[in-house]
């Protein structure tokens, strides 16, 4: 196994002779492995070797048990040893955090305190990365977490992690060298033990080979993902006017415009999520205004996107079109929903107030989600005459509304209109087969 840590080692340019190596420690299997695995290679690698130990202090004497067997150990190998103990309980309710995390952020700020201009060595193994990137995609949090935990990000290495679990407590075995258990990770208590129990024993079943494959796809991954990042950077850096203004976003191929739309809202002090990252594209694409927070609304123009501030007393909405899909589709601060569905399923069913339903069979092309614009008309279901929008919204809805209202069309013209209608052409009859509902739901509906 030190041959497997070795090429780790040299495959990802971990270590230079002379560096000084900081080997996390907490007591387990796997971190006393990696501090033993280093000592061992510490002449050959021509290195520096200490430890560092967290006292969470959430396990009581457990904790204190723990923290004491780092450092005989340490004592016994002859490696300088440091603990730093905290009351993670304490913190994560001034810090408003879960504990997981708050234990998490105050050890990785002590050890970025302990570790500065040396490497910070942590014991992530094959199986952690295959936890992680089962985790990561369950969240969906895209190329980026599915290529899993990096071998080296700053000055933190991971020497292990081309080794399994099951090879680490064989290493352990050889040596003669116990270990402590963490009795939280018996439980199913967190996210990562449910994963580490019961998901990935069925997945082995499939494949045996499962965390070497995880491995190597991570790597593939991460390789795709560098290429992304890079091309994004470029496209970027090429695009950007100023700091408020990205321009040429049409232009690129979804996965380097999504990625320069969340580095320019990240920029901007906005947060990226990815409804907001796909409201912003299909604006890229078709032009419009979104809001994004308070007051600062992005709008899109012939590929261009551009952050503006209006105050809500001069808030006026400018031309907004978007390309609907099934499902949820994002307009304004409204939820608008489009379901597809055969008319037995809802013949003789009351819809709600805030639904309509139309023949879908009568649709032309791609439907859009839009405002209202000027010369807009409409002939309603059921009449023999063709109406102005604007004089259909003047005499049921509130001035203040009317430049938000959701429209729906399609390549004939309008099919829907908030709060007024549908169109005649769309009506359900005796021949209709299919349907289509469409549902508005505002912010403050969707709240409750």
């Amino acid at each position: 196994m030190l041959g497997q840590i070795l090429n780790t080692i040299e495959r990802f340019g971990m270590l230079e002779k002379g560096d000084h190596v900081v080997a996390a420690l907490s007591g387990g299997a796997d971190s006393v492995c990696l501090l033993l695995a280093l000592n061992e290679l510490r002449d050959e690698l021509g290195i520096t070797l200490s430890a560092l130990h967290v006292n969470h202090c959430l396990r009581g004497e457990e904790s204190d048990r723990d923290e004491a067997f780092c450092r005989d150990l340490c004592e016994r190998l002859s490696v300088p040893f440091v603990c730093g103990r905290f009351d993670v309980n304490a913190e994560a309710e001034k810090m408003k955090m879960s504990t997981e995390l708050a234990a998490r952020e105050i050890r990785y700020r002590f050890f970025a305190e302990q570790t500065h201009g040396k490497k910070l060595a942590t014991a992530h193994n094959a199986n952690d990365n295959a936890e992680t990137v089962i985790f990561n995609l369950t969240r969906g949090t895209g190329t980026k977490g599915i290529a899993g935990i990096p071998p080296v990000r700053d000055n933190i290495i991971r020497p292990l992690l081309g080794v399994t679990r099951n090879e680490i407590e064989s290493f352990l075995a050889e040596r003669g060298q116990d270990f402590v258990t963490d009795s939280t990770n018996l439980s199913d208590d967190y996210t990562r033990n449910t994963i580490r129990h019961n998901v990935i024993p069925v997945l082995e079943k499939i494949n045996p080979a499962l965390f070497r494959t995880i491995l190597s796809d991570s790597e593939n991954f991460r390789t795709d993902n560098n290429f992304i990042e890079l091309e994004a950077g470029k496209a970027y850096e090429s695009g950007l006017s100023g700091k408020d203004t990205i321009c040429g976003l049409d232009r690129l191929h979804p996965a380097v415009r999504r990625r320069c739309t969340a580095r320019f809202l990240s920029e901007n002090g906005i947060e990226v999520n990815s409804r907001r990252i796909a409201d912003l594209e299909k604006a890229v694409l078709c032009g419009g205004k979104i809001n994004l927070k308070g007051d600062i609304y992005a709008e899109a123009h012939d590929g261009c996107l551009r952050l503006v501030t209006i105050p809500k007393a001069k808030e006026k909405t400018g031309h907004i079109c978007i390309k609907a899909a099934e499902g949820e589709n994002r307009f304004l601060t409204k939820t608008v929903i489009l379901t597809l569905a055969d008319r037995g399923q809802y013949e003789g069913c009351t819809l709600t107030p805030d639904t309509v339903m139309i023949d879908a069979g009568c649709i032309k092309g791609d439907i859009v989600l839009r405002n209202r614009l000027p010369g807009d008309r409409i002939k309603l279901e059921n009449r023999n005459f063709t109406s102005s929008v604007k004089k259909l919204l003047n005499a049921c809805t509130e001035a203040s509304e009317r430049d938000s209202l959701c429209i729906a069309a399609d390549e004939t013209g309008i099919i829907f209109i908030e709060k007024a209608g549908t169109a005649d052409r769309v009506k359900i009859t005796n021949s209709t087969k299919k349907i289509l509902l469409i549902r508005v739901v505002c912010e403050e509906t969707m709240k409750l």
